[in-house]
């Protein structure tokens, strides 16, 4: 009998990994990634992104790259962030440090919170920017009795962080529908059944987690918006001293030619 060359194996290794992933997504059954809305530009939105990020967030999960005198440029002053920001002895100059003690939120959570400074940058992947994992994240969490949290989430299945806005947004439950697929049975996810109402209706916990998520995304990078507008006027600059650079070669040639 023929072996198969290296090659051959490769490809077909790869063919099959690409299978056993296929499936073990079909089995899940998890969402794909919703469009988060871009609200980097919106001051408000910006504003109530960075109240709740700091009144829900800000407990477990450090910004240490972020500093709360920084927040001046979505419109706040300092006296603003000083009143309605700050907690404790923190000083508007500070980085945004979470309160929690690293080894306690280990032991609780099994996990140390990671930081939130660039999290809407790293998060990208095949299924949408960092900013669509964000967002359907916080909107995927669900009640699950046999979690040490009592929370899981379609999106990070047995995740160690518990539903931190389910005062908001209330309790739900995943409906699944069962289907065949290949002669295997699997669970296609279909929707939510509201269990508890919370303090808000969807479309608010929405409209709370899109702004929540542009903080966090101009938070990654507070001067995007300005690169984005400075790199406009510099194209521009470019395109028209081209043309001025065009003309000038050609009267300088004239001649010669």
């Amino acid at each position: 009998m023929k072996t198969m060359g290296f090659t051959q194996r490769i490809i077909l290794g790869l063919l099959l990994a690409w299978g056993l992933a296929g499936a073990a997504q079909a089995n899940v059954g998890g969402p794909a990634w919703d469009k988060a809305p871009n609200k980097t530009n919106d001051m408000g939105a910006l504003q109530n992104g960075a109240k709740v990020f700091v009144n829900y967030c800000l407990n477990c999960h450090s910004a240490a790259f972020m500093r709360y005198n920084r927040l001046t440029d979505i419109g706040l002053t300092e006296q603003q962030i000083k009143d309605n920001l700050l907690v404790t002895n923190t000083k508007v100059g500070d980085t945004m440090i979470a309160a929690i003690d690293p080894q306690q939120a280990k032991a609780w959570f099994g996990v140390n919170p990671p930081d939130l400074t660039v999290i809407a940058r790293s998060r990208a992947g095949a299924g949408g920017s960092g900013a669509d994992y964000l967002y359907t994240y916080m909107r995927s969490f669900y009640k699950d009795e046999t979690k040490p949290t009592g929370w899981n989430n379609l999106v990070f299945p047995n995740v160690a962080m518990p539903h931190v806005l389910w005062q908001l947004q209330g309790e739900r439950r995943p409906i699944y529908e069962e289907l065949k697929e290949h002669g295997e049975v699997v669970h296609v996810f279909k929707g939510w059944e509201q269990l508890k109402p919370g303090s808000m209706t969807a479309q608010q916990y929405d409209e709370t987690i899109g702004d929540l998520v542009s903080y966090l995304q101009w938070m990654g990078e507070p001067a995007q918006n300005t690169r984005v507008r400075v790199g406009i006027w510099v194209l521009l600059f470019l395109g028209v001293f081209s043309i001025v650079a065009w003309r000038l070669n050609a009267a300088y040639w004239k001649d010669i030619k």
